[in-house]
Parts: structure tokens; sequence; C-alpha cells
């Protein structure tokens, strides 16, 4: 059996499946099924501060119209202690999991502003989590603010958050950079361990039919992976930071090209919800068997040997790979109408 265990952002996994954030790590019972078909570490569902800035405005706004209606109003409104209006429940959840697995936890921050992304930062770490995961989810909408003002903005919040706490920091990344190398560079000065690429942005479509926007979550598939892969091989020479393949992985041979290409750990998600956490289970065994037959002692050896600088043809990764890919497509000989 190949030795699948990893070191990511300075923790030691079992195996490099990592149980991306999503709806699974809000049922304990779930994330130990998961750890028990091999899971090296659990992403919990990301921690959103506008929604809890959100729920905390429409909460006292709501107590506030009560108590301005009638003077005797006072003595039947509830006890805000009753309510959640902060980030509780999510540490709950935090401290429950790391009593029922022993792998590592890791918390997952979407903030807003630097002082929420610090504040909740240092209640993580003080709950218990092992790493944090900061999502860089920004969609850019003003015209006057360019490129290198918001990913300044971005490092910045990143060097806050390290200054705040002492755990590892993973930040997870959109596609949607000038430069990805340059940016990761930028991160890693920052003092952030490792990235994850690439974030999914749950885009919405267009209802044509009921004239409204569609924002019904889409599954990722293996066609989104090469992406992934792109960005891993470029990444791998490059940084030092622990390297995470996030979306498009759905199997073992999928997990085996993302470690070739640099990855130490593939976040599985979409995978897992639409066929449960012991499908784990089929994705290890095909990576060990595909170790196997390749004669890998275990995946870490396996690391990066496709990478930008290590592989056989590392224009394959470049600009010329565009030119070799046109150049070898050919049409179809049957026209419009041709039978097979």
């Amino acid at each position: 059996m190949p030795d699948l265990t990893t070191h990511w952002l300075g923790l030691t996994l079992k195996s490099p499946f990592v149980v991306s954030a999503c709806p699974i790590s809000t049922d304990p019972a779930l994330v130990e099924r998961a750890v028990e078909a091999g899971a090296g570490a659990i992403v919990m569902h990301s921690l959103f501060e506008e929604q809890l800035t959100a729920d905390q405005m429409a909460a006292h706004s709501l107590l506030d119209v009560l108590a301005d209606s009638d003077a005797e109003s006072c003595s039947f409104l509830p006890d805000v202690d009753a309510f959640s209006l902060d980030a509780e429940p999510y540490m709950r959840e935090l401290e429950r999991l790391r009593t029922r697995v022993d792998v590592p936890i890791v918390a997952s921050l979407n903030g807003v502003t630097p002082g929420g992304w610090t504040r909740y930062a240092r209640r993580l770490e003080a709950a218990g989590a092992s790493a944090l995961e900061l999502n860089l989810y920004e969609v850019a909408t003003e015209p006057d603010e360019d490129g290198a003002a918001l990913e300044k903005r971005q490092v910045e919040v990143v060097a806050s958050v390290v200054a705040a706490v002492s755990i590892p920091i993973n930040v997870k990344l959109s596609p949607f950079y000038s430069s990805v190398p340059a940016f990761v560079r930028r991160l890693e000065r920052a003092g952030a361990k490792g990235v994850a690429v690439f974030n999914r942005f749950y885009q919405p479509d267009v209802d044509i039919d009921e004239l409204d926007v569609d924002r019904r979550l889409v599954h990722s598939t293996p066609a989104e992976l090469p992406l992934r892969l792109h960005a891993l091989a470029i990444l791998s020479p490059v940084t030092r930071l622990s390297l995470a393949c996030t979306g498009g992985v759905h199997g073992g041979r999928d997990a085996a090209k993302a470690i070739l290409s640099g990855a130490h750990v593939v976040a599985l998600a979409s995978v897992l919800l639409q066929h449960g956490p012991e499908h784990l289970l089929v994705i290890k065994s095909e990576l060990c068997e595909w170790l196997d037959r390749k004669g890998y002692r275990g995946s870490a050896e396996a690391r990066g040997v496709l990478d930008l600088s290590s592989s056989p043809d590392p224009h394959a990764w470049e600009r010329t790979n565009y030119t070799r890919v046109v150049k070898g497509w050919r049409a179809s000989p049957r026209g419009p109408g041709a039978t097979p």
C-alpha cells in the first residue's frame, strides 16, 4: 500500500484528501464518515462576515421597532442572549468537530473588512482551529478601482490576519488575477502558508422564462480540472507555499493529475455531496492503484513530477502549447447531415 502521508500548511496529514468547505462539515456524522473513508483534514463551511452583520442589524432593528411601539412592550422583549447574533454557532460547530475526529479542522473565513477578518480569525483560533482558510472572494464592480488597488487591499488583509493569529493561513484564490504567480509571491511575503486554486464562484444564471436571476448551485465537473492543473504546474517550482487543488477532482486519476502538477492536497466537495462521504474510499483506492502501477512509494514522491520545472516538455504549460493544440485540431470530414 503506497504511503499517502502528506504535509500541508505545516500539518501532517494521513492522506492528501481534504474535504473542502461545503455543507458536509455541518453534520458531525458525515464528517466522521469522511474521515473513516480516508480524509486527511476537514475544511469547514465558510463563515461570512456580511451575513453575521446583516443578521445583527436585522435583529436590532426588530427589537427597536418593538421597543418603540409600546412602553410596556419592554417586558415582553426576548433576551438578546437567546439569539445567535454572532459567530457562536460556528464556534460550537468547530469545537464539536474537534471532539469527534482526530484530523485537523480548518476554519473558513469569508470577510469583507480588515477588522472583521482579524476579529473572527482570533476567535476561530481560540476555538481550536488547526488552520484558517481565507476566501479572497471579491467581485469587482467599481470601475474607478483598478486591479492593483484591489490586490493591494487583499494582501493587506492577509498580512493583518497573519499578524493576528499564530495558526497557519491558507488563501483560497480566484483565477482572475493578471499574474497568479506574482500575487502568490506577495501572499508568501505577507506570511501565508498556502494557497488553494481555485475558488469556484457560484455565478448566477439567467432564467429567461421567469425573467429572474437563477441562483441554483451547480456541482463541479472534471472539465474544470485543467485550469487548476495549469496553475499548480506553474506555481509548484516558484513558491514554498503549500498548494491545494480545489475544483474538478472527481476520481483517483484526477487526484493523481493534481499531485503530479504540484498539489500537496486535493480538496473534494461536489463529488462527496453527489455520492456520499464513503465515495472517498473509491477515490483513495484509485489513487493507490495508480501509484502502485507507476512504481511510486507514496503520493509525496509523485508530487510535482510534471510541473513546469520537471515536465519532459515544459512548453506544454506555456504559450507555445496553444499553437500546438490549434495546429493539431482537425475538422470532421463529415458535413451537416452526413451519416456517421
